[in-house]
C-alpha cells in the first residue's frame, strides 16, 4: 500500500526500534511507496511512512533492496556532500563515507553482510540516519 510521506520533524527525530517478522507488511508498504516516488526518491526508511522501525529500502535502477535492522559496522574515506530528502524541504550538507560495511537482515530474516560504495553507500547512510533520528 502506498503510504503518505511523514514530514513532521519531531517524529522523524525519534529513534526507531528494531523490526520483527511481524513488521514485514511495513517492508511491502515501503516498497510500494518508493515505487510511487521513484521520480524524486532513491531510498526510504520506515519512519518516512510513519513507522518507527529499523527498516530501510533503496533502489538500484529497477531493483529495490530492503534492509531490516541495518547497522554500519565499518566506514572509510569521509567526504562532504549535499542531500535532499522526500520528508524535508531543500538541500542540506552532510558528511558521508565512500565505503561502508553493513550488517542487516533480508526479507527472509536471514543475516546478511555487505560492502557498499559510492552513491549506494550514500543512500544507505542517509536512510540509516533516519532510523537513528538524525535529520540531515
Amino acid at each position: 500500500m502506498i503510504r503518505p510521506i511523514m514530514k513532521d520533524e519531531v517524529f522523524l527525530a525519534q529513534k526507531s526500534v528494531p523490526a520483527t517478522k511481524a513488521d514485514l507488511p511495513v517492508v511491502e508498504d515501503l516498497i510500494d511507496t518508493l515505487r510511487a516516488n521513484l521520480d524524486g526518491c532513491v531510498g526510504m526508511a520506515a519512519n518516512m511512512i510513519g513507522v518507527k522501525k529499523r527498516i530501510i529500502i533503496f533502489a538500484i535502477g529497477e531493483i529495490i533492496v530492503p534492509m531490516i535492522n541495518p547497522i554500519i559496522v565499518k566506514k572509510e574515506k569521509s567526504y562532504v556532500t549535499e542531500e535532499s530528502c522526500l520528508s524535508l524541504t531543500g538541500v542540506r550538507q552532510t558528511t558521508r563515507y565512500e565505503s561502508i560495511v553493513v550488517e542487516y537482515l533480508d526479507k527472509d530474516f536471514k543475516k546478511q553482510k555487505g560492502t557498499f560504495t559510492g552513491f549506494v553507500a550514500q543512500i544507505i547512510q542517509h536512510e540509516i540516519d533516519h532510523c537513528n533520528g538524525i535529520i540531515i
